[in-house]
């Protein structure tokens, strides 16, 4: 299995925004759940990050908790 991109560090972002709802989208999968490291790319850091902006927007409304 090829190694994925950081997504994160190859493009210098070095704080993850819960208010960036299209970015978070891409990281989660048709059900709304967030993709595992494994398949996402991300270091452990950054997806720490990820998971906690992805709860924020949720809990803000931005992003749904579930998908049909």
């Amino acid at each position: 299995m090829e190694k994925k991109n950081d997504y994160f560090a190859a493009k210098n972002i070095q704080h993850i925004d819960y208010k960036d709802v299209e970015l978070l989208k891409k990281f989660l999968n048709p059900h709304g759940r967030i993709q595992a490291r494994r398949r996402s790319g991300l270091s452990a850091k950054h997806q720490r990050q990820l998971s906690l902006a992805v709860k924020y927007a949720r809990f803000m409304g931005l992003l749904p908790y579930v998908e049909q």
